[in-house]
């Protein structure tokens, strides 16, 4: 939806600008693992109320285009170092919203796990999972805006004592910033 004031075009709808039609790669592990099935409302009413945090609605705007998968861009600048570079993380792949799949959002590995079993800090909704399997994850971080605002998304590093650094301001500016590889090639 489009809000034209004195000439100026204001986009307030997530990814309004943006082609999410190209976003997910295609993969028989990406189906197996993270792809779950359509959802509606009620679908993410019932998986909000499980995780105890109201989901970015640029998050739910991508789920409608396929629900969880592997990105093509699957790096993200960062302004500090962590464990995977110098420059930037990665990550394998974003959770589903539901129960099916192993990598959903209330599947095997949900928030909980990651908190109960691995020790991560209980700050929001872990969503993505990184090449380390399972040293550093991300976290849609509600721990300033509370668990109904709009969250950061921050990098955890379980292998430098859960040090957080913040990867993107919210979940949409994230996805626009997701890379490809030959971006850091040297």
């Amino acid at each position: 939806m489009c809000i034209t004031l004195l000439g100026l075009t204001r986009m307030n709808e997530p990814f309004a600008d943006f082609a999410l039609s190209d976003f997910w790669e295609e993969s028989d592990y990406a189906r197996r693992e993270y792809v779950g099935p359509a959802f509606t409302d009620l679908d993410v009413a019932r998986v909000e109320r499980k995780l105890g945090y109201k989901l970015p609605k640029s998050y739910i705007t991508l789920m409608r285009t396929q629900n969880g998968g592997i990105p093509k861009r699957t790096n993200h600048r960062t302004s500090e170092r962590t464990s995977w570079s110098e420059d930037h993380i990665a990550i394998t792949g974003i959770y589903s919203i539901g129960k099916e799949k192993t990598y959903s959002l209330c599947g095997e590995f949900d928030s909980s796990f990651w908190v109960s079993e691995w020790g991560y800090p209980p700050i929001g909704i872990y969503f993505a999972d990184c090449p380390s399997a399972g040293h550093d994850m991300l976290c849609l971080d509600y721990s300033e805006c509370g668990p109904t605002g709009e969250p950061r998304v921050v990098h955890i590093d379980q292998e430098r004592e859960y040090k957080i650094t913040l990867v993107a301001k919210n979940f949409e500016s994230f996805v626009r910033g997701l890379e490809g590889d030959d971006a850091f090639e040297t």
